[in-house]
Parts: structure tokens; C-alpha cells; sequence
């Protein structure tokens, strides 16, 4: 009896082997995003040791740090009043010396309809509890990728969470080339999380989202470890795509009140 190949996604090859260090905008800087950005540090330390180029990241969020943020998110008592954008990357650069990138604005088309030119990269992170930015950040993508510039989308790597459970899925912008296989069944395209579980976004969005005012009142709405698990094993989804060269999930689904993981096959 026959069995099915496992289906399988090899890495855009720019990602394996670029010129240049590999563009990243990371938007939202709160309670998953702060510490996304430290996994990127440390993936970025670790590619560079092992030959890689590395990775250069553009972070984006207009929000202001306040003490409600203070404990869950990645602040200081110090850093209060700051943009939160601003803070963490001065930070990263201090630690690490590089050279990495703040914007103290949403991450949106420009008047003319346009996505900036500050704003190519080729990944994606959004990292934000607002439903209807997921859907305008879709919507760029789709029209984004021409594939004529070492900066043209190829990934887009969502985070999203309740209070205990959340999600990390991993999508390419476009079709991303595959080689031929006899071992493997190869997986050009993974479907938009806004395509694949659109209605289940709009159905969270009914929820409250209003700002906490403390982080007492935070963490009714987010257990304090959440967001810092889904980090973790999400940039572990990143780190093998650039290690292995490959991958059979494209993201998961995480209970942290009973500690299941539930991984995500590419097809």
C-alpha cells in the first residue's frame, strides 16, 4: 500500500544565503512584540556567527509606554512616557551594536494608497491585538510582491492570543519557488491567516480590547506568560526556516492552561 509524501516548504533561497542582512519589520511593540524582538536579537547574533548575514529590523508602534505595561512588557520603570518602538530599539542597539530601526507610527499605507519606502521588508511580523490592522496589513501584502528586489515580501508571521491560548501562522506573500522532489510533496504557497481564519478574527474582535489602566487589569485579559511562550516557539518556527532550510509546519496553536501544543502542517 502506497503512503503519502509529507508535504514539505523549502525557504525562500535569498533567506539561506543573502547579500545583504535579511529586512524585517516587526509591528507591534507590546506584550508578544517586545519579546519577539529579543528572540530576534538573538537569532540575529547567532546567524552571524554561523556566516549569515543577519537579519535588519524596522519596528513599528505609535504607542506610548505607561505603568500599566510595566511586568508583562519588556519596560522599565525609567522608560515610562517613551515610545515604545523607540525604547526597545535604542536598547537592541546598545546591547547588540546594531544598527536596527524605531518608527513612532502605525504601519499603514501612505496618502497616495501606497506602502512606503521605508516599509519594504522580506518578512513580516505582526504582533498586534487589532483585528482590522491584520486585514489592512493582508491586504498590502497581496499587492506587494513583485519579486524583482532583495527587499520584496516573501514571509508573514502572525502572533495572536486570548489569555491563555494564541497562535503563530506562518505565510509566504506570493508563491515562493520549490524544488523538485522525489522524497517530498513541495508547498509553493501557505494561505494568508486572514484567508484561512478570517472569521474567526472578526468574531474576537467583538470582545473587549479596550486599554488596561494597570497591570492587574492586564492580566485578566492575558496571563502574564502567554505572550512570551507564543514568542518563543514562533521565532523557533523562524530560526528553522533559516537552519533547516525547510519545514513541515507553518505555525501552531498553543493552550498554556493545560500546556497543549497543537502544530500546523503546511498542507
Amino acid at each position: 500500500m502506497k503512503t503519502g509524501k509529507t508535504k514539505m516548504h523549502v525557504t525562500d533561497t535569498y533567506l539561506i544565503s543573502p547579500t545583504n542582512p535579511i529586512t524585517v519589520n516587526l509591528i507591534g511593540a507590546g506584550g508578544t512584540g517586545s519579546k519577539v524582538l529579543t528572540a530576534l536579537m538573538e537569532m540575529n547574533h547567532s546567524l552571524t556567527a554561523l556566516g549569515h548575514a543577519g537579519l535588519s529590523v524596522r519596528l513599528w508602534d505609535d504607542d506610548i509606554i505607561t505603568s500599566a505595561n510595566l511586568g508583562r512588557q519588556r519596560f522599565a520603570l525609567s522608560e515610562v512616557g517613551l515610545c515604545k518602538s523607540v525604547a526597545l530599539i535604542n536598547r537592541a542597539n546598545r546591547f547588540t551594536g546594531t544598527n536596527w530601526k524605531a518608527e513612532t507610527v502605525k504601519f499603514e499605507r501612505d496618502s497616495f494608497g501606497k506602502l512606503p519606502s521605508n516599509a519594504k521588508a522580506s518578512i513580516y511580523i505582526t504582533c498586534t491585538d487589532s483585528v482590522r490592522s491584520r486585514f489592512d496589513i493582508a491586504e498590502i501584502l497581496k499587492y506587494s510582491n513583485q519579486r524583482h528586489h532583495r527587499d520584496d515580501p516573501k514571509y508573514w508571521m502572525d502572533f495572536g492570543n486570548s489569555q491563555y491560548t494564541g497562535q503563530v501562522i506562518l505565510s509566504t506573500i506570493g508563491e515562493i519557488p520549490q524544488p523538485k522532489s522525489e522524497k517530498f510533496e513541495m508547498v509553493e504557497s501557505l494561505p494568508f491567516v486572514t484567508e484561512e481564519f478570517g472569521e474567526l478574527l472578526q468574531e474576537s474582535e467583538t470582545k473587549d480590547d479596550t486599554p488596561s489602566c494597570s497591570l492587574a487589569e492586564a492580566l485578566e485579559k492575558q496571563d502574564l506568560f502567554i505572550n512570551s511562550a507564543l514568542a518563543q516557539m514562533g521565532c523557533s518556527l523562524l530560526w528553522n526556516l533559516f537552519r533547516e532550510g525547510m519545514t513541515a509546519n507553518r505555525g501552531f496553536f498553543l493552550n498554556l492552561k493545560d500546556f497543549r501544543s497543537q502544530p500546523i502542517a503546511v498542507g
